[in-house]
């Protein structure tokens, strides 16, 4: 789409300045945030109207608009040959959710949960990231290996469906929304703006991401994992700093797990499926990447399913892990100590 050497040319600057593309990347976040609020409402609002039950609309829209960002991202950045970026903002993304996201949630309220709620999509989680070590290792990711990973997001997606059915009891019946000329053409209108919002903020993002690379003299991979990763996760940290302050962590701990999954099982198929089924893999994104990803999930999981509880000790050894694999990953970029 290249919007921002758009409106470069309209304004007559450099579309390679590198404070025009700070400024378009900030406005990227914003159009990216707003827009998925703007559109997670109506979407919530039109499968409602639609006599679509709740539980479906939590399973389905919900965990789609948090992870939309991340989405059209990657598969912009995909459609433009910039692989690196696509796959290190779909991992980066879940790193800073468990590293950063999580990390923050636990340290500020310790959560006990219930095993049965945690287990199944916790080691789907896992099972999820560990598939994707493992097809990354020959540095590539086939159309087969792709459609395992969909398969994993199919279960994903079915074990929410029953469980969300089976916890309705007798509120089975939803009572849908107001529905008249006025109401129908907001929610229209908050629909369609709210996406073309996402589609707008992400290509900004990917375009001006690039820029600032080129600037810092870092590569895309870095710039996808840190600042890409973080700006398309913001709905994630929103929705936490909200649950911490309405003291309900349980609520953004499901919300980041369910994210997760989707960023792990969907984003990166569709993106091999986008480069005619074999999407190239860095070697910064299977040996490292990947690799923190995995480590941090996993001090996310097993100890909370084992001892029913998400301590203090996980956030803070998770947090110190992000923030070193940052610092690794900005030292290397000046000094180039590591093997790729």
């Amino acid at each position: 789409m290249e919007i921002s050497a758009r409106v470069a040319d309209l304004l007559g600057i450099s579309g390679d300045n590198i404070i025009f593309a700070v400024i378009l990347f900030v406005i990227g976040i914003f159009f990216i945030v707003k827009g998925g609020d703007v559109f997670v409402d109506a979407a919530t609002w039109i499968a409602e109207a639609t006599g679509i039950p709740k539980f479906i609309i939590g399973a389905t829209v919900v965990s789609f608009a948090t992870t939309l960002p991340e989405l059209l991202v990657s598969a912009i950045a995909a459609t433009q040959g910039k692989n690196d970026m696509a796959i290190g903002n779909a991992i980066g993304s879940v790193t800073a959710n468990v590293g950063l996201i999580m990390s923050i949630s636990i340290l500020c309220i310790p959560a006990v949960v219930k095993r049965k709620e945690v287990a199944f999509k916790g080691f789907l989680m896992v099972g999820a990231v560990a598939a994707m070590f493992i097809f990354t290792q020959n540095l590539s990711l086939s159309i087969w290996q792709s459609i395992i990973l969909i398969v994993i997001f199919i279960v994903f997606m079915a074990e929410n469906i029953i469980s969300g059915k089976a916890s309705m009891g007798a509120d089975g019946d939803d009572e849908k929304p107001q529905i008249n000329g006025k109401t129908v053409a907001t929610n229209i209108a908050k629909f369609v703006i709210g996406a073309v919002g996402i589609v707008v903020g992400a290509d900004l993002l990917v375009d001006d991401g690039t820029v600032i690379a080129k600037h810092l003299g870092v590569s895309e991979a870095i710039i996808g994992v840190t600042i890409i990763a973080v700006g398309t996760s913001l709905p994630e940290l929103v929705t936490t700093i909200t649950a911490i302050v309405k003291k309900q962590s349980d609520l953004s701990i499901g919300n980041i797990i369910g994210a997760n999954i989707i960023d792990l099982t969907l984003i990166l198929p569709i993106c091999a499926f986008i480069t005619n089924g074999s999407l190239p893999v860095g070697k910064q994104s299977a040996y490292l990447d990947i690799v923190i990803c995995m480590t941090v999930i996993i001090i996310a999981i097993v100890p909370t399913v084992i001892f029913k509880k998400l301590s203090r000790w996980q956030g803070a050894l998770m947090l110190c892990i992000y923030i070193a694999y940052v610092a690794v990953l900005v030292t290397n970029s000046s000094m180039h100590y590591l093997p790729f």
